[in-house]
Protein backbone atom coordinates (compact mmCIF):
# COMPACT_ATOMS: atom_id res chain seq x y z
CA UNK A 1 0.00 0.00 0.00
CA UNK A 2 1.10 3.18 -1.08
CA UNK A 3 0.88 6.09 1.62
CA UNK A 4 1.85 10.00 1.21
CA UNK A 5 5.17 11.03 2.50
CA UNK A 6 5.39 11.18 6.45
CA UNK A 7 6.39 14.56 7.28
CA UNK A 8 9.71 14.51 9.34
CA UNK A 9 11.32 16.76 11.96
CA UNK A 10 15.13 16.28 12.79
CA UNK A 11 16.53 17.22 16.19
CA UNK A 12 19.87 16.62 16.33
CA UNK A 13 23.04 19.07 16.81
CA UNK A 14 25.73 17.00 15.11
CA UNK A 15 25.16 18.28 11.72
CA UNK A 16 26.31 15.78 9.62
CA UNK A 17 24.42 12.98 11.67
CA UNK A 18 21.64 15.24 11.14
CA UNK A 19 22.33 15.48 7.28
CA UNK A 20 22.23 11.33 7.06
CA UNK A 21 19.14 11.07 8.35
CA UNK A 22 17.92 13.45 6.15
CA UNK A 23 18.98 11.75 3.49
CA UNK A 24 17.81 8.02 4.79
CA UNK A 25 14.76 9.58 5.24
CA UNK A 26 14.29 10.84 1.89
CA UNK A 27 15.52 7.99 0.04
CA UNK A 28 12.54 6.08 2.08
CA UNK A 29 10.15 8.58 0.18
CA UNK A 30 9.81 11.06 2.77
CA UNK A 31 9.71 14.95 3.36
CA UNK A 32 11.90 16.72 5.92
CA UNK A 33 10.10 19.57 6.78
CA UNK A 34 12.39 21.11 9.49
CA UNK A 35 16.23 20.65 11.53
CA UNK A 36 16.37 21.52 14.63
CA UNK A 37 19.85 21.42 17.11
CA UNK A 38 18.45 22.43 20.38
CA UNK A 39 14.99 22.79 22.19
CA UNK A 40 15.23 26.41 21.18
CA UNK A 41 15.58 25.56 18.03
CA UNK A 42 12.30 23.68 18.21
CA UNK A 43 10.04 26.00 20.00
CA UNK A 44 10.82 28.50 17.14
CA UNK A 45 8.97 26.27 14.83
CA UNK A 46 5.59 26.22 16.41
CA UNK A 47 4.07 27.63 13.70
CA UNK A 48 4.79 24.53 11.27
CA UNK A 49 2.36 22.46 10.58
CA UNK A 50 2.53 19.18 12.43
CA UNK A 51 5.45 16.52 11.47
CA UNK A 52 4.27 12.84 11.65
CA UNK A 53 7.78 12.11 12.77
CA UNK A 54 9.98 13.81 14.87
CA UNK A 55 13.62 11.86 15.05
CA UNK A 56 14.92 13.26 18.51
CA UNK A 57 18.48 13.08 19.48
CA UNK A 58 18.84 12.91 23.64
CA UNK A 59 21.80 15.65 24.07
CA UNK A 60 21.21 18.27 22.23
CA UNK A 61 22.88 22.07 21.86
CA UNK A 62 22.40 24.44 24.15
CA UNK A 63 22.75 22.56 27.01
CA UNK A 64 18.75 20.78 25.91
CA UNK A 65 17.89 17.51 25.92
CA UNK A 66 15.32 15.30 24.04
CA UNK A 67 13.40 15.01 26.66
CA UNK A 68 12.21 18.28 27.27
CA UNK A 69 12.08 18.37 23.33
CA UNK A 70 9.73 15.42 23.14
CA UNK A 71 7.57 16.95 25.96
CA UNK A 72 7.44 20.07 23.72
CA UNK A 73 6.52 18.30 21.17
CA UNK A 74 4.01 16.20 22.26
CA UNK A 75 2.08 19.80 23.73
CA UNK A 76 2.21 21.23 20.57
CA UNK A 77 2.08 18.92 18.17
CA UNK A 78 0.01 15.87 20.11
CA UNK A 79 -0.01 13.10 16.99
CA UNK A 80 3.60 13.37 16.09
CA UNK A 81 5.39 10.00 16.62
CA UNK A 82 8.58 11.08 18.72
CA UNK A 83 11.45 8.59 17.78
CA UNK A 84 14.34 8.85 19.92
CA UNK A 85 17.41 8.60 18.06
CA UNK A 86 20.41 7.59 20.88
CA UNK A 87 23.66 6.09 21.76
CA UNK A 88 22.05 6.07 25.69
CA UNK A 89 18.98 4.48 25.32
CA UNK A 90 19.28 3.76 29.04
CA UNK A 91 18.52 7.60 29.41
CA UNK A 92 15.05 7.46 28.11
CA UNK A 93 12.58 6.57 30.69
CA UNK A 94 10.78 2.96 30.99
CA UNK A 95 7.81 4.47 29.53
CA UNK A 96 9.57 6.33 26.80
CA UNK A 97 8.85 9.74 27.64
CA UNK A 98 5.67 9.41 25.52
CA UNK A 99 7.75 8.59 22.33
CA UNK A 100 7.07 5.69 19.94
CA UNK A 101 10.24 4.28 20.28
CA UNK A 102 14.24 4.41 19.76
CA UNK A 103 16.44 3.94 17.07
CA UNK A 104 19.72 3.07 18.80
CA UNK A 105 23.19 4.63 17.99
CA UNK A 106 24.99 4.07 16.25
CA UNK A 107 22.65 2.55 13.41
CA UNK A 108 23.42 2.32 9.86
CA UNK A 109 21.65 3.02 6.53
CA UNK A 110 20.11 0.38 6.24
CA UNK A 111 19.01 -0.08 10.05
CA UNK A 112 17.03 3.37 10.15
CA UNK A 113 15.75 2.69 6.60
CA UNK A 114 14.00 -0.77 8.36
CA UNK A 115 13.08 1.43 11.54
CA UNK A 116 11.48 4.26 8.68
CA UNK A 117 9.33 1.48 7.16
CA UNK A 118 8.15 -0.12 10.35
CA UNK A 119 7.20 3.42 11.77
CA UNK A 120 5.62 4.09 8.63
CA UNK A 121 3.52 1.07 8.44
CA UNK A 122 2.91 1.56 12.39
CA UNK A 123 1.58 5.08 11.75
CA UNK A 124 -0.48 4.94 8.05
CA UNK A 125 -1.95 1.32 8.44
CA UNK A 126 -1.56 0.49 11.68
CA UNK A 127 -0.39 -2.30 12.93
CA UNK A 128 2.23 -2.50 11.05
CA UNK A 129 2.53 -6.46 8.90
CA UNK A 130 6.33 -6.71 9.16
CA UNK A 131 7.97 -7.61 12.29
CA UNK A 132 9.97 -4.73 14.31
CA UNK A 133 13.68 -4.56 13.18
CA UNK A 134 16.33 -4.81 15.16
CA UNK A 135 17.23 -1.04 14.65
CA UNK A 136 13.99 0.13 16.49
CA UNK A 137 12.79 -0.48 20.04
CA UNK A 138 9.00 0.04 20.26
CA UNK A 139 8.22 1.87 23.71
CA UNK A 140 5.34 -0.46 25.92
CA UNK A 141 2.75 1.86 24.79
CA UNK A 142 2.84 1.74 21.18
CA UNK A 143 3.49 -2.20 20.88
CA UNK A 144 0.44 -2.23 23.17
CA UNK A 145 -1.46 -0.16 20.70
CA UNK A 146 -0.31 -2.00 17.88
CA UNK A 147 -1.06 -5.27 19.68
CA UNK A 148 -4.58 -4.29 20.49
CA UNK A 149 -5.02 -3.06 16.27
CA UNK A 150 -3.85 -6.79 15.45
CA UNK A 151 -6.86 -8.15 17.22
Amino acid sequence: MTHPPLRVLIVEDEALLAMDIEAIVEDCGHEVVAEASSLTTVRSLVGLAPPDVAFVDIQLAEGSNGLDVAAFIKAHWKETAVIFVTANPKKVPDDFAGAHGIVPKPFSRAGLMAAMRYIEEGLCDPPPSTQPPRSFLSSPMVRQRWEATAD
